[in-house]
């Protein structure tokens, strides 16, 4: 029994360490130009073979496990949950770093350890019974199927909040510099270049969008594709139809800006009066209890010394 419940522990522990080894490699840098950088300055460069098994353990093993891994899985995977799992990363903003093959390897990977872990939690360590233990099993699974997915959700509505909250500033410096002079692109660039968000990182991937060949109208309709944020889409719109229109993008920017900080101080009125509302359930399950015990304990206790109770 101790042995297999040594096999099982063994398991998990490697399949989360594929988790974990496949989650941090996320920059994009292959490890074999990295180390040949490394021994670039070298009077004898080092043989390819000698590099390569220079490499750690985690490169040259752990990794490539953790990769073929989420390639099997893909190749069972249908095409259009592929699309839509990059879709899910472009809004997260994690595109450039995150390919949809390590993101079902993930999911897998999560799903076994869990599984395995359940089974072995209820089955060998306990004794839960059958039923329960299958119920508990399959349940701990689909938590590791589905803890990615809720994971990468709240990534997006973080990233979408931050645009929202960074657009009227965005626009307001945009309006700025375009009527100071400068060009809508060379105004992107300002904001690009003033800020490290994800609004002006997206600026500065439309404008390298536009270096390469792409129109602007085109390269801001990806941009708010890339996002699904309304502010961002009905600037946009109001953005290509102006420049169809022959419409002056100063004033079209000046407008969209006073929109925008109308529509943020909306926001903040709503979330207060909202307040209230949220802080009402905190109060009667958390505050309320610990006050009356604080004030009706000692009348209790005295009234039940005196025998007041036991009279009744």
């Amino acid at each position: 029994m101790l042995g297999i419940v040594a096999l099982i522990v063994a398991g998990i522990l490697l399949l989360g360490g594929l988790v974990i080894v496949g989650m941090r490699n996320e920059s994009g840098v292959d490890p074999l130009e990295r180390r040949l950088a490394e021994y670039g300055d070298r009077e004898m460069p080092a043989s390819l073979e000698e590099l390569e098994l220079s490499l750690s353990l985690q490169e040259r093993v752990i990794i490539p496990m953790y990769k073929a891994l989420a390639g099997f899985v893909v190749r069972f995977t249908p095409e259009n949950q592929i699309d839509s799992i990059r879709h899910q990363l472009e809004l997260a903003g994690k595109s450039q770093s995150v390919e949809p093959t390590t993101f079902f390897g993930q999911r897998i990977a999560l799903t076994i350890g869990f599984g395995v872990g359940a089974f072995a939690l209820f089955f060998l360590v306990s004794d839960w019974g059958a039923t329960k233990g299958i119920l508990g099993t399959i349940g701990a699974a689909l938590l590791g199927y589905y803890l990615p997915v809720l994971q990468l959700r709240s990534q997006i509505r973080r990233r979408q909040d931050g645009i929202i909250k960074a657009l009227p500033n965005a626009l307001d410096l945009l309006c700025i510099c375009v009527e100071a002079g400068l060009g809508f692109e060379q105004a992107m660039g300002k904001v690009y270049e003033k800020w490290d968000n994800d609004l002006a990182i997206a600026f500065g991937r439309v404008l390298q969008e536009i270096q390469l060949g792409k129109r602007r109208s085109e390269a801001l309709r990806d941009m708010s594709n890339r996002m699904e944020v309304n502010d961002v889409t009905s600037f946009i719109a109001a953005l290509i139809q102006a420049e169809q229109l022959g419409v002056s993008i100063a004033k079209i920017l000046r407008i969209q800006a006073d929109q925008m900080r109308v529509k943020r101080r909306q926001r903040a009125q709503e979330k207060a009066q909202q307040a209230p509302v949220k802080m009402v359930i905190p109060m009667v399950l958390l505050i309320f209890p610990s006050l009356y015990i604080v004030l009706l304990g000692p009348a209790i206790i005295i009234l039940l010394e005196s025998g007041v109770f036991g009279a009744i």
